[in-house]
């Protein structure tokens, strides 16, 4: 059985705060429409976009205490900015509260922060959505990237990375490994592209 969209959607509504809920919606619409110009799910994307951060209203300390709880692997960066853990815990609560079972969906929520090294479409749909959607309205490159992610989705993907390196450059504590990683495999896939 599939979970309920509009019953996942009227209890965010209540769990998340307005400001939250607005931005949560303009992801799942986001993904939905990146999905239809990718051939994905539109379905499976506007759900992962839905719940992406169906974790995020919790503060720092009850995001690591129910990390530990639940045995979810913490990082170093993770430990020292519990506010990232918020995408794994996201993942378990879709699973556990909300009924997804669907692998896909799970890790597109579960890397949706940090990205990884060789993302699904699924995973690279909602990393972009989170990143573009309408109501965003700080991020360097924005325009260009919300351009780029209907034209090209791993060059938007990579852009995407290399400024939020570079944001987090001046906290440096904050980095997480896995976004390294993840910003240098396809700094190397564009790279090999246009050699």
């Amino acid at each position: 059985m599939k979970p309920d969209y509009m019953v996942i959607k009227e209890k965010l509504r209540h769990k998340l705060g307005m400001g939250r809920f607005e931005h949560t919606m303009g992801v799942a619409y986001t993904a939905a429409c990146l999905a239809m110009r990718y051939g994905c799910s539109v379905e499976d994307a506007e759900l992962a976009g839905l719940l992406h951060d169906c974790a995020k209203q919790y503060d720092n300390e009850t995001l690591l205490k129910k990390s530990q709880k639940h045995h979810l692997s913490i990082s170093e960066a993770e430990r020292k900015n519990p506010s990232l853990l918020h995408a794994k815990l996201g993942a378990y609560l879709a699973r556990k509260k909300y009924d997804v079972d669907h692998e896909e969906i799970l890790d597109a929520i579960r890397y949706h922060t940090t990205g990884r090294p060789a993302m699904t479409l699924m995973e690279k749909i909602i990393y972009v959505a989170d990143y573009i959607e309408p109501r965003r309205f700080k991020a360097p490159n924005l325009e260009k990237i919300r351009r780029l992610a209907f034209v090209d989705l791993d060059q938007a993907v990579c852009e995407i990375m290399s400024d939020t390196l570079v944001y987090l450059k001046k906290m440096p504590e904050c980095i997480d490994e896995m976004t390294q990683e993840a910003c240098m495999y396809y700094q190397k896939l564009k790279k090999e592209e246009h050699i």
